[in-house]
């Protein structure tokens, strides 16, 4: 597999401004993909609403916009430029939103603009709360009892079912915004409502809680012929029940049994091949600190802020790598660019605590 010689011409989206739960991770994620699409010879647009970014810079891509991250101002800016490709996946969630929201209008279709990266299935089987939960039932994969509800009064006769507390997750939104943990029928109305008012597909899952569960990640990697590998994992100081951004995180995990780490790590690669997801890929599970039962809690198809981390401490540069992923090169012959000598393939060595 070499690189995509039917491109030459992409535009990558940012992850516009800067808010509470995104943070300036992704500003990382996209400056890396810029840089790295360039050294493979293609044309990068890139478009980012925050000039208090370093991809802004005009030397990290070919032409820059620093207009407003909406469906109008985009779709201006593909007429412009007529970009054979799109990549959303480091951009974080307002990249991965807006490339939906292009191709719900037909903007892809008509201007016959390919999605790199993951496709479209992909990002909704993971970001849409029913698709994730059908897809994990067809894998064997445990979550938690739940379900998908569009209204308040929904939520409120779920959760007189199985009893309190309650998890609100609503889908498509930044950082868990407008989630939260219900312990009465009062609070579950006050969060259900709101976390419908912000999703934009008005969507919230409505989730038993675990929490007090361990919450760990793995940060896998996935190329367009099916290598796969985990780049590292990582263990919440917190339990379920802290949101990841606003709890302390170690890598690699610190209390897991080899046993369980192995458990988790097949689950994570199992997951990412179901999805079919290129590139880079963020699994959230919850572990029982008394057994070995576990939950698949989410799962990111894009760049995450984890991914930031995990770079950091492995030496592993997982976006640049990402966006190589997206135009068609493969894990076993890419050069890791930061040893120099092994191939991407390889998995980073533990010799490290971060």
């Amino acid at each position: 597999m070499t690189k995509r010689n039917d491109i030459k011409k992409i535009m990558v989206i940012g992850s516009g401004p800067i808010v509470i739960g995104q943070a300036a991770e992704f500003d990382y994620a996209g400056t890396q993909a810029c840089l790295a699409l360039r050294e493979e010879g293609y044309e990068v647009v890139l478009v980012n609403s925050n000039p208090a970014t370093i991809m802004t810079d005009r030397e990290v891509a070919d032409k820059v916009y620093m207009e407003p991250l909406t469906l109008e101002f985009l779709t201006q800016i593909l007429h412009q430029e007529h970009p054979d490709a799109l990549l959303p996946t480091l951009g974080g969630q307002t990249a991965l939103n807006m490339a939906i929201e292009l191709s719900q209008a037909g903007v892809l279709e008509d201007l016959e603009i390919e999605l790199l990266g993951t496709d479209l299935k992909a990002i909704n089987q993971a970001e849409d709360r029913e698709q994730f939960k059908e897809l994990m039932e067809e894998l064997g994969e445990p979550i938690p009892e739940s379900k998908i509800v569009h209204h308040v009064d929904e939520a409120i006769a779920f959760a007189n079912e199985i009893g309190y507390p309650i998890i609100v997750r609503p889908a498509f939104t930044l950082g868990g915004t407008g989630g939260g943990l219900c312990d009465n029928e009062e609070e579950l109305a006050e969060i259900a409502e709101h976390g419908l008012s912000l999703s934009p597909v008005h969507q919230c899952l409505i989730e038993r809680s675990i929490t007090g569960y361990k919450e760990i990640e793995y940060e896998v990697m996935r190329d367009s012929q099916d290598n796969a590998l985990v780049v590292c994992n990582m263990e919440n100081f917190d339990p379920v029940g802290i949101h990841t951004g606003d709890s302390i995180v170690f890598a690699p995990s610190q209390t897991l049994s080899d046993e369980d780490s192995q458990m988790l790590r097949d689950v994570s690669l199992k997951i990412i091949r179901a999805l079919g997801i290129e590139g880079g890929c963020n699994v959230q599970l919850a572990l029982d600190p008394h057994s070995a039962n576990y939950y698949v809690i989410e799962v990111n198809p894009r760049v995450s802020r984890s991914s930031a981390l995990a770079s950091k401490a492995t030496g592993y540069p997982i976006a640049k790598l990402a966006a190589k992923i997206a135009v068609g090169l493969t894990l076993d012959e890419m050069i890791n660019p930061v040893t120099g000598s092994s191939y991407s393939m390889f998995e980073p060595a533990l010799d490290y605590v971060v």
